[in-house]
């Protein structure tokens, strides 16, 4: 009993392990990923002023940004959920599983996040994961949403990163 017990701790602390380094930081693709899309986000970070009278601050509220390949054409677009969607209809809906501090510092942070299950359509159909990177901006004001009268408030925070949509092998 007393093995089963050792057992079974040690295999709880082995899954807290592994999830503190992947919700620490590591915005790494899995191991085996293969890339199908990558492009460029060209948008703003939607923030409203919310929260109780003592502790208001700006909420992220939805991206709205265009997807932008290569040579700088439209082929989608980046909204809430949060949703990657392209002009043919495809789309994917992601949930955030690692985040790092953009290098810059002044920028909205790098993420790894998983596509939600029944989310992915058409040419992302495959999709499993989505790495935000390259960010430029997005971060809300550090004033304007101090007092009750900016409680509602809207501000729209011009950025752009980097999107990469992964396959399983």
């Amino acid at each position: 009993m007393r093995n089963l017990a050792a057992s079974f701790i040690t295999a709880v602390v082995s899954i807290l392990a592994q999830s503190a380094q992947q919700t620490g930081g590591s915005i790494d693709a899995p191991v085996g990923a293969r890339v199908v899309l990558q492009a460029k986000g060209d948008g703003v970070q939607i923030y409203v002023c919310a929260g109780s009278h003592a502790e208001l601050k700006w909420i992220l509220k939805a991206p709205d940004a265009k997807l932008l390949d290569a040579s700088g054409t439209a082929i989608g677009s980046h909204f809430a959920g949060p949703t990657w969607s392209l002009t043919d209809g495809s789309q994917v809906q992601g949930a955030q599983i690692a985040s790092k501090p953009a290098p810059d510092g002044d920028s909205v942070a790098w993420l790894l996040l998983q596509a939600k299950a029944g989310t992915a359509t058409g040419k992302l159909a495959d999709v499993k994961f989505i790495r935000r990177t390259e960010t430029h901006g997005g971060v809300p004001p550090e004033s304007g949403c101090k007092s009750s009268s900016d409680a509602g408030k809207i501000v729209r925070i011009p950025y752009s990163a980097t999107y990469t949509f992964y396959a399983e092998r």
